[in-house]
């Protein structure tokens, strides 16, 4: 079988931090045995002078197979440096191989044009949304040797939304709770990840159906209080909630028994209170909530808006 070409320049592109950095890991895994590192790697970020990356890639490799330097969130180590790169990139270094990691890397540049004749730019593209169980499920395999079972998947993305570097942080904090087992299952999910954050929305949805709103926005912000990630996954918590809410109603409407209904929805925890919540709102409410949801999750992630903001109105509103 040929080896795979080996550049002396990688550029590797993408918004996503996570994405960006298993891609990184990926790669150099591909130029570098992880027992050559200590002698062979060096890691350095946009502070870095021009001078000192330029300097270790010219270094002779010492009992490595190559030099391999890593400049990481590099845009402002591009910008700053471009003449000098410029002229590196006409005549790189045979002994090293440089990685620059960055989120963006405009194609109509002479650097660009000139990366093209002696390197390789790796852009990196989030998976969709409805990719994202497979995607992370995939990750974990590779990263950790571990399995996550498809149900778990879906049940984390379900909880922390589709940011793929916050998926990637929880998965990690999975494999590490599990410890020495390979599979990670619903349950793993629930006692972790959804446990504080499913029960702390609960508590605000359990106030906000019973028609007492001032309860509902100071349960609100306790939450945002004392959770910093909150900002970040409430929508997600929400959305979770009310679809399981949506569907629970739905089947009874269909003359499923709450038995039934709570084994097929995985329904934990406060039972009672669940479907005492139920009860005291409509499908047709519970639906122009979801999709209420699914605006303020777009108009937060184009930065019209605030979670804490745009949630207080959704339940000013309700």
């Amino acid at each position: 079988m040929a080896k795979t070409r080996i550049h002396p320049i990688y550029v590797i592109v993408g918004k996503e931090q996570g994405l960006a950095k298993k891609q990184y890991r990926d790669l150099l895994g591909k130029l570098l045995p992880a027992d050559q590192h200590a002698t062979g790697l060096w890691v350095t970020d946009a502070k870095a002078a021009i001078n000192e990356v330029l300097d270790e890639l010219r270094t002779l490799p010492f009992l490595t197979d190559r030099r391999v330097v890593v400049v990481q969130e590099a845009d402002e180590f591009i910008t700053r440096h471009r003449p000098l790169l410029e002229t590196y990139f006409d005549a790189p270094c045979s002994s090293g191989v440089l990685i620059l990691v960055a989120t963006s890397f405009p194609s109509n540049t002479r650097l660009a044009k000139k990366l093209k004749l002696v390197g390789e730019l790796i852009s990196v593209t989030p998976p969709k949304p409805w990719q994202l169980p497979a995607h992370i499920t995939q990750y974990v395999k590779q990263t950790f040797d571990t399995n996550l079972g498809k149900d778990a998947a879906q049940l984390l993305v379900d909880l922390t939304g589709d940011d793929v570097t916050r998926l990637y942080s929880e998965a990690e904090k999975l494999v590490v709770f599990v410890d020495s087992k390979k599979q990670i299952t619903v349950q793993d999910v629930e006692a972790l990840v959804g446990h504080n954050r499913v029960f702390g929305v609960f508590e605000v949805i359990d106030a906000m159906v019973a028609g007492h709103t001032g309860a509902a926005l100071q349960r609100l912000r306790n939450m945002f209080s004392e959770d910093k990630n909150a900002q970040y996954t409430v929508v997600g918590a929400f959305a979770f909630h009310f679809r399981k809410m949506f569907n629970a109603k739905a089947m009874l409407s269909q003359g499923k028994s709450i038995p039934e209904v709570t084994k097929t929805l995985r329904i934990w925890g406060k039972t009672d209170q669940f479907y005492a919540q139920i009860r005291k709102i409509s499908l047709e409410q519970i639906s122009q909530i979801i999709q209420q949801l699914g605006s303020i999750d777009y108009q937060i992630k184009t930065g019209q808006t605030r979670a804490p903001v745009a949630i207080e109105q959704l339940l000013l509103r309700a």
